[in-house]
């Protein structure tokens, strides 16, 4: 059961899947449709799952479940898992790599494997204060609160002197 994102719970659980790249805007036009259907189709044992979406940045998926209503269960989360892994290949884009870093540079979103991140936080290409994405929230509430962060606040701050 689909919903407006910004009226599900604060403890609603959340799923981030950044992009490499930014979507182009016929590209989230697309992403919004097949996001809904796969929403309004998404169940758990048949039960229908209250969660909602949005697309930020034009590079980030978000997607947020009431558990309140009704719990994910496996086969849920591998349908998820499934629906994300169609977008990836219908366009030709990595959402699942969790080894990449996404930040700030000015108005520009960058993406950067992990070990790029660490070689630019050697040479202090990037910063405590540098704004990054840190996509291992779990619930709305940390979403609003601790997914854009400085980099001293998050787990990137253990590349960073």
């Amino acid at each position: 059961m689909l919903v407006d994102f910004e009226t599900l719970p604060e403890e609603s659980r959340v799923w981030i899947y950044q992009a490499n790249r930014s979507f182009t805007d016929e590209e989230i036009d697309e992403l919004n449709s097949k996001i809904e259907t796969f929403i309004e189709a998404w169940t758990a044992h048949g039960k229908d799952l209250q969660a909602g979406y949005k697309i930020v940045y034009k590079r980030f998926i978000v997607i947020a479940l009431n558990q309140n209503l009704n719990l994910a269960t496996g086969c849920s989360i591998d349908a998820s898992v499934h629906f994300i892994q169609d977008l990836e290949k219908a366009y030709n884009v990595d959402l699942m790599d969790k080894m990449n870093v996404s930040f700030k540079q000015g108005d520009f979103i960058a993406y950067k494997p992990l070990v790029d991140f660490k070689t630019m936080a050697k040479n202090r290409s990037v910063s405590k204060n540098t704004i990054v994405f840190n996509n291992l929230v779990s619930n709305i509430a940390e979403f609003k609160e601790n997914w854009e962060v400085p980099a001293s606040e998050s787990w990137h701050s253990r590349f960073i002197k």
